[in-house]
């Protein structure tokens, strides 16, 4: 029913698997874990994903150029301190 119901809506969503190891998953849980003890919701593993994705495009990150994982976290680090620093509009 959901699935169709998000069809109309025009919002399909796509399942994505993943491999993390235990460190990567133990921080997704103290993130979502923090969540519930501060606000009384706890975020899931897609809603912290979902925004990180989300973040990426609103600060333009491309992966031009980037040919390993690290090199991305790079080119993050690199594009969140131009988003950070650029002028205003006035």
């Amino acid at each position: 029913m959901e699935n169709k119901d998000m069809e109309k809506q025009g919002n399909i969503k796509h399942r994505v698997i993943t491999m993390l190891d235990r460190d990567e998953l133990e921080f997704l849980d103290k993130l979502g874990k923090d969540a519930l003890f501060s606000t009384g919701h706890k975020l899931s593993y897609n809603e912290i994903l979902r925004a990180l994705i989300d973040f990426s495009k609103e600060i333009g990150l491309s992966a031009q150029n980037v040919d390993s994982d690290e090199a991305l976290k790079r080119k993050l680090f690199e594009q969140i301190r131009t988003s950070l620093f650029k002028p205003k509009n006035v």
